[in-house]
């Protein structure tokens, strides 16, 4: 491994059937007035509401509520968010539900105290906070996006068609977060399989930068056969637990800046995904499978012996009598097969994009360098009509 880093996760993790009674131990260790972070109901239906409402009171904490937190969350949300808890003087977040709420909790956090317009300020900007962080939990009803163990929180603001993230630091992690896969069983299947491809592509971001014998790679490619083992067995049994518990444990570790040790990280799937996100509003895992195959595509001739081998250690290509490119090629046309399988959406045209949105989607992506190949505006609209 080249470089030097240092590590540090400030997450606690509870994981498991019983998971939830741990709210016990960590309710006391914060104030009285709890902002309750959920979003479309689905909690209420399957009971958790109820037994999360239950803990809190066993704990003596008055409950704010602050419901509706959507896919994509936005920037109007964050101020709707922001508003309930200055109102009410909350002195904890509690986000229950998948990413997204995750992700929104956080935003609000470093927004409470903040004298500037938080979108302005950490999203446009790209500023840290400054001002006093109100601290956060999170029960994960959904895996993919791994923000129950990092920093980072998605907004989108629909009106200027912008998708963007801002990876905070440790102060704005959660603090602890409560991982059950049982609840998971409930999620539809599309939903289900979006989070899984959020899960491969956080892995495959990381994975394909450097050049170096570096053992981060190494682990990657154990998580990402993980992944693609797991997720055959529950699109076929969506309550089979082990697979379940896998593909939850798996997402935590693709995204909680272990994976990106040694590593320059890439990214820009995300950032033509969530880009492709701010026009379609589409689900987020979606936007990320729609792109993957065309920018690695793309970027294969100028990362070819990293591709090789992913075609090779993940997918098993033999590679007899076959050229460096053929190899991994067949590595690409295996993930393809894969996506198939799970019914991943594999252009962006099937999310709602269309080809006069392609000059503002490309407008919209941001350009980073840590990948094989530094984009220009004109290669990322390559990349978008590739996609469509």
């Amino acid at each position: 491994m080249l470089g030097n880093f240092s590590y540090q996760n400030a997450t606690k993790l509870y994981f498991g059937d019983n998971s939830l009674q741990y709210l016990n131990e960590e309710l006391p260790k914060y104030g009285k007035t709890v902002q309750l972070i959920y979003g479309g109901g689905s909690i209420k239906k399957n009971g958790l509401y109820d037994e999360v409402v239950a803990l809190l009171k066993a704990n003596n904490k008055v409950i704010v509520e602050d419901a509706g937190v959507m896919p994509n969350p936005t920037v109007d949300k964050l101020y709707e968010g922001v508003k309930i808890a200055r109102d009410n003087q909350v002195d904890f977040l509690l986000a229950v539900g998948g990413g997204s709420c995750c992700d929104y909790a956080k935003a609000v956090s470093v927004s409470i105290y903040c004298d500037e317009d938080p979108w302005e300020k950490y999203y446009l900007r790209g500023e840290e906070p400054t001002c006093k962080i109100v601290p956060v939990g999170c029960v994960l009803t959904m895996s993919g996006t791994g923000s129950e163990m990092n920093g980072g929180s998605v907004i989108t603001n629909p009106v200027s068609k912008l998708k963007i993230g801002h990876v905070f630091g440790e102060d704005v992690m959660p603090k602890f977060s409560i991982l059950n896969p049982r609840y998971n069983f409930s999620l539809p299947k599309r939903q289900m399989v979006a989070g899984i491809y959020d899960i491969f592509s956080h892995i495959c971001e990381q994975y394909f930068s450097g050049e170096d014998d570096n053992t981060t790679d190494y682990l990657a490619e154990a998580l990402m056969k993980s992944v693609v083992h797991s997720s055959l067995v529950a699109i076929e049994n969506p309550e089979d637990y082990e697979a379940r518990s896998n593909i939850m444990w798996s997402a935590t570790w693709a995204l909680n800046t272990l994976l990106a040790k040694g590593k320059t990280t890439d990214w820009m799937v995300h950032m033509l995904g969530q880009s492709v996100g701010g026009f379609t509003d589409a689900t987020h895992g979606m936007t990320l499978s729609a792109v993957s195959l065309p920018y690695y595509r793309f970027i294969l001739p100028y990362g070819l012996s990293k591709f090789k081998r992913f075609a090779t250690e993940v997918w098993g290509v033999r590679e007899e009598g076959k050229t460096d490119e053929q190899i991994a090629n067949e590595g690409l046309k295996a993930l393809e097969n894969w996506m198939k399988q799970l019914g991943l959406a594999l252009t962006i045209s099937e999310l709602g994009a269309t080809e006069d949105m392609i000059d503002g989607i490309a407008e919209g992506t941001f350009i980073l360098d840590g990948g094989y190949k530094v984009l220009t505006k004109e290669d990322v609209k390559s990349i978008l009509k590739s996609s469509l």
